[in-house]
């Protein structure tokens, strides 16, 4: 056999053997991605970080709510994939984050984010990709958007109804304390003019820096100002530590109550529930509602995750993947973002909260709230529930002549 033969015979056989390397990663492609026949979902929230303490348990019952459809048979016969990413609480990698997500991963919608800060970061990347985003967190209200479905509260549905309640039984005389961005701002605002509405007065205003732990100055302010009631709107860490040091220096329930729409459960725990005990809170769940929805979710949540303290956030995290599933099971395309969203209007759900219903126009939810007491165990005894309160994120009662954008 000459050499030009041996080179002919070796050509062909390292031909033959590339092609049939191709036709394997062919086969091993096809028989790897049985996921593709799924419909992908992102989930956009933070395991590390510093609002991590209530983020990571909304990526739980998030994913055990995935887990939940997809036994029963998933969504027009097709599994929901999820595809975490963390963003460690960061805005800026929140956008980075829903890029990726959005661009590469090619998810049909994004569930997530908890500040305003990294919302508002998100939606350019969302809209700009005629992409969906389910926010399920309490929020300022006065914002719209076409690609985003905002399934938790608003200021409308809790500052209503618990502003005239702390006048009538708890006092006239409001300090409002936050930390200083835009969420807590705006929402002492709102609660300022329902004050004013309501026959009140405000006696104080003081805002610290997100993260800021130190609080014996302005808890020195309050005392001076000698207040009925401190609103409170400050947040994440922050929240425990001003709980936590009011009660150290011997103020009681019965010398200033502390009202707030922020406090859960994981904050009770983290502050000592003794500092949390007797203070007022306004939340849309808390987990000693009395429904058979959300024992079952309890039960479903502590054999899957142990005992654990369970909020509101993560309560909406879990119904809104429902809803979510639910808007792509009557979209004729699940993946098509503005069928999905389409879809969305006039959804209703028995969560565990109650019965609740995304509006049929201004893409926010109608939820159920209730006033909550903090007690030693670590929960909150509820003494009062209002709902279902229709959404509006630009409260009627503030705003009597604001144009409505979705009916633009």
């Amino acid at each position: 056999m000459n050499k030009a033969t041996m080179h002919k015979r070796m050509f062909r056989l390292i031909a033959l053997l590339a092609a049939a390397m191709l036709v394997l990663a062919a086969c091993g492609k096809s028989s790897g991605s049985k996921g593709e026949d799924g419909i992908k979902v992102g989930i956009l929230l933070s395991s590390s970080g510093p609002t991590a303490i209530i983020e990571a348990g909304m990526i739980k019952t998030a994913l055990m709510a995935i887990e939940e459809i997809n036994e029963k048979g998933g969504v027009k016969g097709k599994k929901l994939i999820p595809i975490q990413e963390d963003y460690a609480g960061d805005p800026s990698m929140a956008a980075t984050k829903a890029k990726k997500l959005v661009m590469e991963d090619k998810v049909a919608a994004v569930l997530g984010t908890f500040t305003s800060a990294s919302r508002q970061a998100v939606i350019p990347i969302i809209e700009q990709n005629n992409s969906l985003l389910v926010y399920p967190n309490l929020y300022e209200g006065e914002e719209y958007s076409e690609h985003v479905i905002y399934t938790g509260p608003i200021p409308n549905q809790g500052l209503e109804k618990f502003i005239p309640w702390l006048v009538e039984n708890k006092g006239k005389k409001f300090f409002f304390v936050g930390s200083d961005y835009v969420f807590p701002i705006v929402m002492n605002k709102q609660a300022k003019a329902l004050l004013g509405l309501s026959g009140g007065e405000g006696v104080g205003e003081e805002y610290v820096p997100f993260g800021h732990m130190e609080f014996a100055s302005l808890i020195n302010k309050i005392k001076e100002a000698k207040p009925d009631i401190v609103f409170s709107t400050i947040v994440a860490e922050s929240e425990s530590a001003f709980f936590k040091q009011f009660h150290d220096y011997g103020i009681t329930p019965d010398d200033i109550l502390i009202a707030s729409p922020i406090p859960t459960e994981n904050d009770l725990a983290a502050m000592g529930p003794e500092a949390g005990a007797g203070h007022v809170v306004i939340q849309a769940y808390f987990q000693s509602v009395d429904t058979p929805e959300n024992k079952a979710f309890l039960e479903k949540f502590e054999r899957k995750y142990g005992k654990e303290p369970v909020n509101t956030q993560m309560e909406a995290a879990y119904y809104s993947i429902y809803l979510l599933a639910a808007a792509m099971e009557k979209a004729q395309d699940p993946t098509n973002a503005k069928q999905v969203i389409d879809a969305f209007a006039g959804l209703e759900f028995q969560a565990p909260s109650g019965w609740i219903k995304v509006d049929e126009e201004n893409h926010h939810t109608h939820l159920n709230y209730y006033i909550g007491v903090g007690n030693l165990e670590g929960q909150f005894d509820i003494i009062d529930k209002y709902g279902p309160i229709a959404p509006e994120p630009w409260s009627k009662l503030l705003y009597p002549d604001h144009e409505e954008p979705w009916k633009k």
